[in-house]
């Protein structure tokens, strides 16, 4: 059934195994802190905990707001998602773990709920083309009349710069990157057999090859996003070339090299929290009751 809690739980779950998911290169899992040196795996656990409460506000907002025009729920969902932010902030002591999957989920917590209460099918395409028509031109009004202002965000001047939207970006166009390529990665691997966490790890490597991560570009530029995709599709190429290829092992050592040079490939990372949701959706309301025992064996 869909209501409030059931969305909720799959944002909450998705955002678990993200960080759970280990090793991930340049990034915070359960082994090692990344390129960071300001948060760890018991801080997302704590962030985790701080921002759940939320998605379910996210998509009664949603719901109640589902006549209302894109742009107006929009203007909604953002006042819930401040107050997400800072539920986080202070739950986090004022490092920011989970801002960029905190947007994303919380529109499509948003986009469930007015789908929903408009009694319209929810699923992967129905979701993305909400939160694409919930988002419309909003990397303009936010970030292409920023050069107004006296000071600039790191996302803005990434924008004003190369013209890369980032977060803003992939929801306007309804995380078109997970859709084309993560998500079909996934279940790709999951259907040759492979254990979840191994087809995560894929999925996440995917993200990294495709993704314009503005993330990356903050830390080490136009040449550390063009290192983090060539690297990543270097392992994703090996992977399909060679039977014995030792995926894990490889990922460490691209942790080493990712953490060497402080580069932290954070939006794809948020862009996996997506793609496991979107997932989740997909197996719980293709499948009604018995998606709750699927969802634990894929996972």
């Amino acid at each position: 059934m869909i209501n409030a809690a059931t969305i909720s739980d799959l944002a909450r779950y998705a955002l678990l195994r993200e960080v759970s998911l280990s090793p991930k290169p340049g990034l915070v899992d359960r082994y090692n802190n990344g390129a960071h040196t300001d948060m760890d795996y018991a801080l997302f656990l704590l962030s985790i905990d701080a921002i759940s409460p939320f998605f379910k506000l996210f998509y009664e907002q949603g719901s109640v707001t589902a006549n209302l025009s894109p742009p107006l729920a929009l203007q909604a969902l953002r006042k819930t998602g401040i107050a997400c932010e800072q539920a986080m902030f202070k739950a986090t002591g004022g490092v920011n773990t989970h801002k960029g999957a905190v947007f994303a989920l919380g529109l499509l917590c948003g986009a469930a709920g007015r789908l929903t209460a408009k009694h319209h099918t929810v699923n992967v395409a129905t979701l993305c083309a909400e939160v694409s028509a919930i988002c419309h031109n909003l990397t303009e009004k936010d970030l292409g009349q920023a050069k107004r202002n006296n000071t600039l965000t790191a996302g803005e001047k990434i924008y004003l710069t190369y013209g890369l939207s980032g977060a803003r970006g992939e929801a306007e166009g309804g995380f078109a990157t997970v859709c084309r390529y993560a998500l079909p990665a996934y279940t790709g691997a999951l259907t040759q057999g492979m254990p979840a966490d191994h087809a995560e790890l894929i999925s996440l490597l995917t993200l990294m090859s495709y993704n314009e991560d503005t993330n990356v570009i903050s830390r080490a530029g136009l040449s550390g996003l063009k290192f983090v995709q060539q690297q990543a599709q270097k392992i994703l190429f090996a992977l399909k070339e060679e039977g014995d290829f030792d995926l894990r092992h490889q990922t460490e050592a691209l942790n080493a090299a990712f953490t060497s040079q402080g580069i932290s490939p954070g939006g794809s990372a948020d862009l996996l929290s997506v793609m496991l949701f979107l997932y989740y959706i997909q197996v719980a309301f293709s499948k009604g009751e018995g998606a709750s025992a699927e969802r634990e064996s894929v996972c």
